[in-house]
């Protein structure tokens, strides 16, 4: 759930930079309907895990049953540019083996095409603040190319550290 906080000291001081929004409880996940080892979730970047909960989400609101999905030409197109958990696990634990995986970005669309069985595209694409628009666009260019028969297109931008909204406050790229 989205909170709203103010941040304090410094980084206050920039208008843009005066509010944040928050969702709670990034860390909390259930990896094993994903098929996933506790180990291994911990190492995911929560993108990656929002994107497993919101793809499923998608799927079963739109009445699609995954499993009769497995194995067709359904491509997986993603807007993912923010890399904050990347930096801050890097910091605090020692890398393993699921380090890598759980933060490549190409690796958020991958993880959605191998767990579902989807044989299409499967791209994770990064353009700024245009990548998910960007993602809808590829995934209906293959659509319309018969590259897939189905595809599911979005974006993820978790925000967990205010250092690059404050960068670019300061660079004055942000609306107040």
């Amino acid at each position: 759930r989205a909170q709203d906080s103010r941040l304090k000291g410094p980084l206050s001081q920039n208008r843009a930079t005066h509010w944040g929004g928050f969702l709670s409880q990034v860390d909390h996940f259930d990896p094993k309907f994903f098929g996933l080892s506790p180990r291994e979730a911990t190492h995911m970047d929560p993108q990656q895990r929002l994107l497993m909960e919101v793809c499923w989400e998608t799927l079963e609101n739109a009445n699609l049953v995954a499993d009769a999905l497995a194995g067709s030409q359904s491509g997986i197109f993603l807007g993912v540019s923010n890399s904050d958990y990347t930096r801050v696990q890097g910091l605090q634990l020692n890398p393993d083996v699921y380090y890598g995986t759980g933060n490549a970005f190409s690796i958020a669309a991958n993880r959605l095409s191998y767990w579902l069985d989807w044989h299409g595209p499967s791209w994770a694409m990064d353009t700024a603040c245009s990548s998910a628009l960007v993602a809808v666009h590829q995934a209906c260019q293959s659509l319309n190319a018969g590259a897939c028969d189905l595809a599911l297109a979005g974006g993820v931008n978790l925000i967990l550290s205010p250092q690059l909204t404050v960068t670019f406050a300061q660079a004055q790229m942000l609306a107040p």
